[in-house]
């Protein structure tokens, strides 16, 4: 058989071969998908190159992709410790948990990055009851109450409960502030944040109804993981020199994405760090965020 056909012929068997899901489901393995994921992360070509190539001569019918992540990420790993970092991105968002705290810190400082000011975990009144909203996101006069629905598992969808529940939280907190002297002028809104995937239904209403709607992979192009690509805000749980203990103590003061640390080297101090492992973890976040 000639090089050629030997091509031909590896590339048919992985067009074959279905990968299991985290939701359960199947579909046919995309290389397409694993070459997209690997330069996100900012892998060099020929880097790319020897990891797909692994990944199809090692793996088989039904594996799960969970599985060719982690061999991918652990060859990236072999290679460079940023680009690993920034592949494990979906997987670190999971490791925020379990009390989804530190995702409304990720979101607020997603609201930031487009100008808004933001408050965390605030109660206030409602027309009818009182709420705690997530995050409260101002702009001059535009202010939007976002609910966060942070999931540990990577098979979890939002269903349509959540934003005909959400709607209905937001339109109270409207009819109030809309009778107070001190938001006269303003306009208000609803939003959705996830780092999981929202159902159809979900989708249709919060469109329908006006809730703006933020998931993993959603809006297309400009989902909560094009946000962190593109404008650098990794969690800090992306780190490979902290440890897990590290990382949520550092969590637990609001420290959560890496720029934070690079802003202020002085929040690593209560980690006793020392010098030799402090130099690395900054080059390391340098290389990611820069």
């Amino acid at each position: 058989m000639s090089e050629k056909d030997n091509k031909t012929d590896t590339s048919q068997r992985n067009s074959e071969i279905l990968v299991e899901k985290a939701s359960g489901e199947k579909e046919p393995f995309s290389e397409k998908k694993l070459i997209g994921s690997l330069k996100r992360a900012g892998a060099d070509l020929d880097v790319i190159d020897h990891i797909v190539s692994d990944i199809k001569s090692w793996m088989h019918q039904g594996i799960t992709t969970q599985k060719i992540y982690n061999r991918a990420f652990s060859l990236l790993r072999s290679s460079k410790y940023s680009t690993a970092s920034r592949y494990k991105l979906k997987k670190a968002i999971m490791e925020m948990g379990p009390t989804g705290y530190p995702f409304e810190h990720l979101i607020s400082r997603v609201m930031e990055l487009q100008g808004y000011e933001t408050q965390t975990g605030v109660v206030i009144d409602g027309r009818c009851v009182t709420h705690e909203v997530d995050v409260i996101a101002t702009k001059e006069k535009k202010q939007i109450y976002v609910e966060c629905k942070y999931g540990v598992s990577l098979g979890k969808i939002v269903s349509v409960q959540v934003p005909l529940y959400v709607h209905s939280r937001v339109n109270d907190i409207i009819a109030k502030r809309k009778k107070l002297n001190e938001y006269e002028g303003f306009s208000f809104g609803g939003c959705i944040a996830t780092n999981t995937r929202f159902s159809t239904d979900a989708i249709d209403f919060g469109t329908c109804s006006g809730l703006n709607m933020l998931a993993w992979d959603y809006p297309r192009g400009n989902g909560l993981k094009d946000i962190i690509d593109r404008e650098k805000i990794y969690p800090i749980t992306v780190l490979n020199h902290l440890s897990k203990a590290q990382k949520q103590q550092l969590m637990d003061k609001g420290i959560v994405i890496c720029r934070q640390i690079s802003t202020d080297p002085k929040v690593l101090e209560p980690l006793s760090m020392n010098t030799r492992k402090r130099n690395a973890l900054l080059k390391e976040i340098n290389n990611i965020c820069f």
